[in-house]
């Protein structure tokens, strides 16, 4: 008796690769009736998707054993006063205590920089008129708490009011010496030296993976090539892989991004959480900010960039982390201004050959005696990161250092600008902890069916001399 199946009488053939009217299905499901053809190799369709870099890069790391971190900056060792107020006839000067010439606060303590027989050079503060010369007969005096007042008399006319000079307001003032008559008493008081000191706490930053014991059971290799360039096979894993890239790019984002909480919140805010200062949070307080310069079709803005690090530490060598726009920009600029080529085109690294390659992109220039090396940042073109949002272009970071003393060096060593401060001490290692808690995976810390990995990290971003950085807005 024959078998019915419902379908074609099926006759099998002896070997694979022999095809006959009888041996091969036409009606079914394929699902049903046939695996699916599986790629083991993940496709990566977005390359590197990390964003942490940046800092690895411009910062150094190092260890804190207190939850605060504090740090001094040296002041100006000579100081211009701004906005002065002048009455030409008795030569009295009222100084404002609002900004210097930098951007930077005077602060009510500068008035006795002023002392008697100290000579001054006055100027309209617009760079109009004259430079005039003078001799301070009264000392500096604290006249309330905004403002401060010293009397000088000019060198070179009875009063201020010499031909060409006019201004009774904004006269700019600078102290660039002494002289005293002859058998007089020394200077009298003395200048104490002007610092500013900086706070800052770090911020502990959490997450974890978690994967329940049945699904350990469940054995699926995959090929992946993860962002660090290793390639391999993962089992479940693949999932915390991706949960340790993810964390260990929110711990330089929030050192990048992170803000301290004001002084009025709401009132379901959460206790004991403070914040902490990122760096464009740094620099939006103590660096030097700067709009649309991606718009700078010349590299005109550039000079007013210089004039702004001369006042400031003049550090020759700066580099410049830009999003695509300012990138852009900076190379057309740079290519307007070059006379090699035809309109300007720049063959650069082939020794300017047209017939070798063309090459429209630029790493570093020179200007003035300034140095920038120009480098995309990826996290400000990543539309899944900083890139979904247009506010910041980039950031001008100095190649600079500073001596501080180290105590567990117990010496002065010195550091960049910018530094990463994390919690250790000799029993807790907090940079970059992991852990495995659960019942599964070699962990039995509970009777959970899961295993859950665990990271923290305690740290915080120190910006010293944020003077000399700039951030650039859109």
């Amino acid at each position: 008796m024959a078998l019915t199946t419902g379908i074609e009488h099926l006759t099998p053939t002896p070997s694979k690769g022999q095809l006959f009217a009888g041996n091969y299905i036409t009606d079914f499901s394929f699902a049903n009736q046939f695996l699916p053809d599986v790629y083991e190799k993940q496709a990566e369709i977005y390359g590197n998707r990390s964003i942490s870099s940046f800092l690895r890069l411009v910062s150094a790391e190092m260890p804190s054993a207190s939850d605060e971190i504090r740090w001094v900056e040296q002041g100006r060792l000579h100081i211009t006063y701004d906005n002065c107020t002048l009455n030409v006839a008795t030569g009295v000067f009222t100084v404002t205590f609002d900004t210097l010439p930098d951007g930077t606060s005077a602060g009510t303590s500068q008035v006795p920089a002023v002392r008697v027989g100290q000579t001054i050079m006055v100027q309209e503060k617009d760079g109009t008129g004259p430079v005039l010369k003078g001799v301070v007969t009264v000392a500096g005096a604290n006249a309330s708490a905004t403002t401060g007042t010293f009397t000088a008399h000019c060198y070179e006319a009875a009063t201020w009011a010499k031909t060409g000079f006019t201004a009774a307001t904004g006269v700019r003032v600078l102290v660039y010496g002494s002289e005293f008559a002859k058998g007089t008493n020394g200077m009298a008081d003395s200048i104490e030296s002007e610092y500013m000191s900086y706070t800052n706490k770090p911020i502990i930053l959490k997450d974890n993976y978690a994967i329940n014991g049945s699904d350990t059971a469940q054995i699926g290799w995959i090929e992946v090539t993860s962002e660090n360039g290793a390639s391999g096979y993962l089992w479940y894993l693949q999932s915390e892989h991706e949960t340790r890239q993810r964390f260990e790019d929110y711990l330089e984002m929030s050192m990048v991004e992170s803000v301290k909480k004001a002084s009025t919140v709401h009132a379901s805010f959460p206790a004991n959480v403070t914040g902490t200062e990122g760096l464009f949070a740094a620099l939006e307080a103590r660096g030097n900010v700067f709009t649309d310069l991606s718009s700078d079709a010349d590299l005109s803005d550039f000079d007013i960039i210089l004039k702004q690090l001369d006042k400031n530490g003049a550090i020759e060598e700066n580099m410049i982390y830009a999003d695509r726009d300012l990138s852009l920009s900076i190379d057309d600029g740079l290519a307007s201004k070059n006379s090699y080529g035809s309109g300007g085109t720049s063959y650069g690294v082939f020794n300017n050959s047209e017939d070798m390659a063309l090459n429209l992109g630029f790493a570093g220039f020179r200007r003035g005696s300034y140095d920038f090396y120009k480098t995309d940042w990826k996290y400000l073109n990543d539309v899944a990161t900083r890139g979904g949002f247009t506010d910041i272009e980039g950031v001008i970071i100095p190649a600079g250092t500073s001596t501080v003393y180290d105590q567990d060096l117990g010496k002065n060593i010195k550091r960049p600008f910018l530094h990463i401060r994390y919690r250790a001490s000799e029993t807790d290692d907090r940079k970059m902890k992991t852990w495995i808690t659960g019942s599964v995976g070699g962990a039995y810390t509970s009777d959970k069916d899961e295993m859950r990995v665990n990271f923290l990290s305690e740290r915080c971003l120190i910006t010293q001399g944020a003077n000399n950085f700039f951030l650039l807005k859109d």
